[in-house]
This record gives C-alpha cells, sequence and structure tokens, in this order.
C-alpha cells in the first residue's frame, strides 16, 4: 500500500525559507513522478512542482520558478520541496502525490496523495 507522508509546514514570515519533505513508501518509486501540490481556502488545488526519479527531470509551476526548488533522495525515498523568498500569496496546504511515468500538472492525473501540511506566510 502506498503511504505518501508530508512535513515541514510552519508559519513563517515573508522573505524566509521552509523546506518540506515527502517520505514515500510502499512500492519502488523508481519509474514514478512526484508532485508537489498547494490548496489555498476557497481555491481549487494547484500545480506547484514535479520530479521523476528515474531521469532527475523537474518542473515547475511559473509562480514557485526560481524560488521553489524540488529533489529527490533516492536513499531515503523522499522527495523534498525547498522554498525560499516565500511570500503570503504562498500561503496554502501543500499535498505530496505520485502517478507513473511523466510529469503532468493535473491534479486528477496523480493515483496517491498525502494528507497535506499547512504552510503559511505571514507579511
Amino acid at each position: 500500500q502506498v503511504q505518501l507522508v508530508e512535513s515541514g509546514g510552519a508559519l513563517v514570515q515573508a522573505g524566509e525559507s521552509l523546506r518540506l519533505s515527502c517520505a514515500a513508501s510502499g512500492r519502488t518509486f523508481s519509474s514514478y513522478t512526484m508532485g508537489w501540490f498547494r490548496q489555498a481556502p476557497g481555491k481549487e488545488r494547484e500545480f506547484v512542482a514535479a520530479f521523476t526519479w528515474s531521469t532527475g527531470s523537474t518542473y515547475y509551476a511559473e509562480s514557485v520558478k526560481g524560488r521553489f526548488t524540488i529533489s529527490g533522495d533516492n536513499a531515503k525515498n523522499t522527495v523534498y520541496l525547498q522554498m525560499n523568498n516565500l511570500k503570503p500569496e504562498d500561503t496554502a496546504v501543500y499535498y505530496c502525490a505520485a502517478k507513473r511515468s511523466l510529469i503532468v500538472t493535473r491534479p486528477l492525473d496523480y493515483n496517491y496523495w498525502g494528507q497535506g501540511t499547512q504552510v503559511t506566510v505571514s507579511s
């Protein structure tokens, strides 16, 4: 059974940094894409970044490009989202997700989800 467990969310001030972690278990993820999504109150869940284990390819939403970095640690089966220069509009619940094969940005295409971790950025 696939499990994704996020951690690292917190309350921070604008301009500060946070690193989110997503620990994956339950199967071999070498052919999987791992994605980070976020959902703010009253808004739809939106794509943030994605990473493929097989090639190390990454893809980012325009709103976070240059500020966020997604990466993976094979030995720990963990994916990270390093978030720098955080802004109040980054406030949301952040979710880790997994799917087979190629990077895509639609939440509906991801099969497995974590429970989410809250990130709050104060101005």
